[in-house]
């Protein structure tokens, strides 16, 4: 039994209080239960963590959630599948942890736990393990082995030195040249060094597990490659002087070198999946140039603060989020949303922290600084999805967590059962091939290379997946389904058509209808402008201007009275609009919106308003098509309208006139009948439909709450993105099962043929080596996936 205290959201009054410890009392195993008011606390007594996540959600469904943080851990030590579990377990039982995950990949520990949690308790906790680690600030960029890699080399090459007189040694046997080998306690003398000096990493580990009763990868090694020095020394000591010695130092030697170099080229792989995150942290200049009453003066970027004026000159990055003030550049923002192109930046638009400014100097005022900043962001969620499981992990750690004891079970067998039938000695070596050939290794690292090299990828073409599990599902969708306004349409009007009546001519009913609207606000008065302005045309004089609030606008145009809105704004002058009805209704049917435009006693014009599709919106349901994706558009505009777009763009279902709950059934609809959905959208109505979709994904140039609603986030408004992501995803996923297969049937045929003494346990080093390294290997291969359409 242990005491929490829980930080509580949103109690204001007695009435809380008594609510709270209601949702409290009925969560099995807590005790004790106290609320304080004042200073917003909850403590109780609870079993172990178990209980916390039932607490957890009892106070979320009370309406008072406990407040909660997430952090990381760099970890040492940790060597195989088996380590994770450990690791895990281990800060799973320090009072107030909600959740650890270990990737053995990075090297890290994500572990979500309540506020107010003893975090030098989770230190403390891993150095028991034998997993020192230590907490990794959120300034801090990404691990770098760089020092640690040159240490392992050089340790590797000297281990292979030192070992090489002995392999060589057999050599002349090998080729029939006779026998040759080194005198016995020179051999002694070298397989001594690399076995308990280079290969002391391995016995730490394998001493950190021993005492806490488990067991992983460095107890297999050093109970093989041990096996193997002592029955050579046994025979140096006790072999009677002028017979044939039996040593088998080099096997030992040979077999501790081979898995330093693998270990070596397998971090060497791995630091490689991490240069997403490097990438995006040196992006982050580490000084700005402030402008202040005492002129402008570099300082460090921590010292900036909301508000602040930088200058930003051609060639620098941008140091903060912010908006321009003064100055005019193109802006490469590739790294952020993985446009190629630069974009034109002015007075008024914003910025943000790590794009380049390429051709002008800049005044921009800050608005975001540090971890408030979108690079940050960008970071945090690709560090949470590396640092994250796939659901398929799960069950490769619990394979992993009896795979060693097994290995070992099985050594001892093939040790008892061949020294009735080959003898002591050889089946000693039989057994000691079966624990060096047995490594986890490759099992715990085919699921997290692959995932960190798949986000990172994703990230460069501006693909910012939250979770591997989001990463995992997204390979199954076979049903998209697309919000229409932001997302296949610019959502934003333009005036597609204008239809003279009256015979009138186009100008000058332009030239009526600009005036009017020059200096109206509404979407379609701004569309209207623009249009004017593209085709030069200049307002005609216009006095006693009025906006009529859902109907148009009035004023005098040259000299007469002129309206500009809706048909029943119209029909309000007594004018008659039934000639054009049907030109109308056609327009209507092709989702446009209606503008009439009237002077004096006539009708001049028809303009007819339009929400644009996205450049990529035609080949982006071409793509899914292409594979075999089901594309459904759901939109709150008219059903003709909606039709309309979905003729346009050839998808295989439209529903118009949906409301957000409606959305949501749309979602459930399609899962009721097998499908894998995933929902793109950008608003705040489309947050419930994206939680409820398998896969969610929002435009980055939507709402923070449709962002926050998603598994995953397209960082440019491009709806080429989505079969993007959903391509990656099947890609990542292929890689992962394939590390898995290979790293399954590596363990099922190599144990067998180490058992039945067909593996030297030199070979079985070098292949232990290979499997991790191949594994790694092969998932970087996945940094050379580009989209179809590159």
């Amino acid at each position: 039994m242990s005491e929490i205290t829980l930080q509580l959201d949103g109690m204001s009054c007695a009435g809380c209080v008594g609510r709270v410890e209601r949702a409290l009392a009925g969560v099995d195993g807590v005790q004790q239960v106290a609320v304080n008011l004042a200073a917003q606390t909850a403590r109780m007594d609870v079993q172990d963590n178990s209980q916390l996540l039932a607490v957890e959600q009892a106070l979320q469904q009370a309406g008072y959630p406990a407040e909660q943080q997430t952090r990381q851990i760099q970890l040492n030590n940790l060597t195989c599948a088996s380590c994770v579990g450990r690791t895990e377990a281990a800060l799973n039982k320090v009072p107030g942890v909600l959740e650890a995950q270990v990737n053995l990949a990075s090297q890290q520990a994500r572990v979500r736990m309540l506020q107010g949690t003893d975090q030098d308790a989770l230190l403390r906790a891993l150095r028991q393990a034998g997993y020192p680690g230590q907490w990794l600030e959120a300034e801090a960029p990404a691990n770098d082995a760089g020092p640690d890699l040159a240490k392992q080399r050089r340790h590797v090459i000297i281990a292979a030195l030192l070992s090489a007189p002995m392999l060589l040694a057999m050599l002349p046997a090998l080729l029939g040249a006779g026998h040759w080998m080194l005198p016995g306690w020179l051999q002694l003398i070298l397989a001594s060094i690399v076995q308990f000096v280079f290969g002391a990493t391995f016995y730490r580990g394998a001493w950190h597990a021993v005492r806490n009763r488990t067991a992983n990868m460095d107890l297999l090694v050093v109970l093989g490659t041990s096996a193997g020095w002592a029955l050579s020394t046994w025979n140096l000591l006790t072999q009677p002087a002028g017979t044939e010695l039996h040593l088998y130092y080099e096997a030992s030697a040979v077999i501790v070198t081979f898995i330093l170099l693998g270990k070596y080229l397998e971090n060497r792989a791995k630091g490689q999946t991490l240069e997403a995150i490097r990438a995006l942290t040196a992006l982050r200049p580490d000084t700005a140039r402030l402008r202040d009453a005492d002129g402008e003066r570099d300082v460090p970027l921590s010292q900036v603060l909301p508000g602040d004026q930088l200058v930003v000159r051609a060639g620098e990055r941008i140091p903060v989020d912010a908006e321009i003030t003064e100055g005019n550049s193109h802006i490469d923002e590739s790294m952020l949303t993985g446009e190629s192109l630069p974009v034109s930046r002015g007075p008024g638009d914003a910025v943000r922290a790590g794009s380049l400014n390429q051709d002008g100097v800049l005044l921009i005022n800050t608005t975001g600084v540090g971890q408030d900043t979108l690079l940050a962001q960008i970071v945090r969620m690709v560090e949470n999805a590396q640092s994250s499981k796939a659901p398929i992990q799960r069950l490769v750690d619990r394979v992993a967590a009896v795979f060693v004891p097994v290995v070992i079970a099985i050594a001892l067998l093939t040790w008892a059962i061949g020294s009735f039938f080959i003898g002591p000695q050889a089946a000693l070596l039989n057994a000691i091939a079966v624990l060096v050939i047995a490594c986890p290794c490759a099992l715990g690292l085919a699921t997290p290379t692959a995932i960190m090299v798949g986000t990172g990828v994703a990230a460069r073409y501006g693909i910012l997946i939250r979770d591997a599990e989001a990463l995992e599902r997204a390979r199954l969708v076979n049903a998209v389904i697309f919000d229409k306004t932001g997302t296949l349409t610019r959502g934003k009007p333009a005036l597609t058509r204008v239809e003279p009546l009256n015979g009138h001519s186009a100008e000058d009913v332009l030239r009526v209808a600009l005036a009017l609207q020059q200096q109206a606000e509404h979407p379609l008065a701004r569309a209207l402008c623009d249009y004017a302005a593209e085709q030069g045309i200049q307002a005609a004089p216009a006095d006693n201007l009025q906006v009529l609030a859902g109907r148009g606008a009035q004023g005098l145009v040259d000299g007469q009275n002129a309206w500009l809105g809706s048909a029943r704004l119209l029909e309000e002058q007594q004018l008659d609009l039934t000639p054009w009805q049907q030109q109308a209704a056609e327009l209507q049917a092709d989702g446009a919106s209606l503008s009439w435009l009237a002077q004096g006693d006539q009708v001049l014009a028809l303009l007819s308003f339009a929400d644009s599709l996205k450049d990529n919106a035609r080949a982006t349901i071409d793509q899914l098509q292409a594979q075999h994706i089901e594309s459904l558009l759901i939109s709150g505009d008219s059903q003709s309208a909606a039709e309309h777009i979905g003729r346009q763009l050839g998808l295989d279902q439209v529903r118009g006139s949906v409301l957000p709950a409606d959305k949501v059934s749309e979602v459930q609809r399609l899962q009721q009948q097998g499908k894998v959905v995933a929902m793109i959208g950008d608003g705040i109505n489309d947050a419930p439909a994206l939680s409820s979709a398998d896969v969610g994904m929002a435009m980055s140039t939507g709402t923070d709450v449709a962002m926050h609603s998603a598994g995953i986030t397209l960082m440019r408004g491009d709806p080429a993105l989505v079969p993007m992501a959903l391509a990656l995803s099947r890609r990542t996923g292929d890689k992962i099962r394939q590390n898995l297969f290979w790293a399954f049937v590596y363990n099922c045929l190599g144990i067998p043929l180490a058992a039945f003494g067909l593996l030297n346990p030199m070979i079985a080093g070098a292949m232990m080596a290979a499997s991790s390294v191949c594994v790694v290997s092969n998932a970087l291969l996945l940094k050379r996936w580009q989209p179809e359409d590159a």
